[in-house]
């Protein structure tokens, strides 16, 4: 918002009246807030329900609708009548006064709340408006950087974060006219509506990933899977990851030297096994003069060292690997996408068998003498085409969900800054 028209950078067509700017102390007025510790509350049953400032940090987005949030229950039905006077309205604010990073001070707007009386809970700061504001609109400016930026300096503490009611006190806050509100927090809200809704598509599509990474190859002791395509009932084989695959490492072109970089050749590390491009090129020159090898679309990385050691994925370009990765060509009775489930499957195992306590790393001998359950080649071809399109849609969910909060986040700049 600039100062010299006290309007943000976007609007909605037909508004252009100035945004007023008053103190917090002008807008709303404090409630109270109990300490009671999750100890004190309930999922089951109670007279009153209560709002945590932990679920307020994590679990809450910008407008709660507290009928669909499993606020828990005080369990004491002794508490509610010390906050007779606080009980929460629809409209109200609460944010949450202390947190471990920068996040404190984050707030929720209160939409739709339980039947039963709801009250403020521990470190938390909840408010009420003094004259009405667009329903969604303050949730998402006292969330917007806009707004948050002027908490930054008033934080206290170390270690645990706090804002206090004092500093609140002091901030200023800025709105347009009650139209103009509604019409933010419309659209912001069905923004959130959106970026729910692909949330939850990614997170049962994880869920149904996993329960098929686990019932789609043998446990432990068993020679076939818990469940199967139709028309496959022979029993699988173990053999050594070895002797289905080849499998090579790369190396690394000497650091300090300049003309064997920033050429054509892409020049893929461990965190970028499963990237459409990398951040490094080599020259032919560089390429030479190292041990690094080529790779191709198809082939299946496995990184050996460092943070990503144990992740796995088939390679979406055609470029050169260092010694941090082992590349794995499967024979013509292993598919490739198979090998990839399984060792997916297979990675807590393997990084706890052979890197213990975090240290250490991979190496090809390692990845070679592996154990692996294995079916005939189409009923791999079965298993590693349906997993990779479960990636594929969980890829997909993810990226629809990165878009829409990246939108969201350019409108909170634009139209409240």
């Amino acid at each position: 918002m600039t100062e010299q028209a006290k309007v943000p950078e976007i609007r909605f067509a037909g508004f252009t009246d100035p945004w007023e700017q008053r103190k917090f102390g002008d807008c709303f007025e404090f409630l109270k807030s109990n300490t009671l510790s999750r100890a004190g509350l309930n999922g089951e049953n109670g007279t009153a329900r209560n709002v945590h400032y932990g679920d307020i940090l994590i679990k809450f987005g910008d407008c709660l609708d507290g009928e669909r949030s499993d606020l828990p229950f005080i369990t004491d039905d002794t508490v509610l009548p010390k906050y007779a006077g606080s009980i929460l309205r629809e409209g109200d604010v609460i944010f949450a006064d202390t947190a471990e990073d920068e996040t404190a001070g984050k707030c929720v707007e209160l939409r739709k709340l339980p039947k039963e009386p709801t009250i403020s809970g521990l470190h938390t700061i909840p408010a009420r408006p003094r004259f009405p504001f667009g329903t969604g609109y303050l949730g998402h400016y006292l969330n917007s950087d806009a707004y948050h930026r002027q908490l930054l300096p008033l934080m206290q503490g170390i270690k645990v974060i706090s804002v206090s009611k004092a500093a609140l006190q002091d901030t200023q806050v800025r709105f347009p006219g009650l139209s103009e509100q509604s019409a933010i927090g419309a659209a912001l809200n069905e923004i959130d509506s959106l970026i729910t809704l692909h949330q939850r598509k990614y997170d049962k599509l994880v869920v149904f990933k996993k329960s098929m990474l686990e019932k789609m190859f043998p446990k432990d002791g068993e020679s076939v899977p818990e469940i199967r395509f139709a028309g496959f009932t022979d029993p699988w084989e173990q053999r050594k990851l070895g002797e289905l695959t080849e499998s090579y490492s790369g190396g690394t072109p000497a650091a300090g030297e300049s003309e064997f970089y920033g050429g054509s050749i892409p020049f893929i590390r461990s965190a970028e096994i499963a990237a459409e491009s990398t951040e490094l090129f080599l020259t032919e020159k560089g390429y030479e003069s190292s041990s690094a090898r080529m790779v191709k679309p198809g082939d299946v990385l496995y990184a050996l060292y460092g943070a990503t050691s144990g992740e796995v994925a088939v390679s979406r370009q055609k470029g050169a690997i260092n010694q941090a990765i082992l590349a794995i060509l499967p024979r013509d009775d292993c598919d490739a996408r198979y090998i990839t489930a399984w060792l997916r499957k297979q990675k807590g195992y393997i990084v706890t068998t052979y890197l213990q306590g975090g240290q250490g790393n991979l190496s090809g001998v390692i990845v070679k003498n592996l154990e692996v359950s294995i079916p005939s080649l189409p009923e791999q071809q079965k298993i590693g085409f349906m997993l990779s399109h479960l990636d594929s849609l969980i890829t997909l969910h993810q990226r629809k969900l990165e878009l829409l909060q990246n939108i969201k986040k350019s409108l909170l700049d634009k139209m409240f800054a």
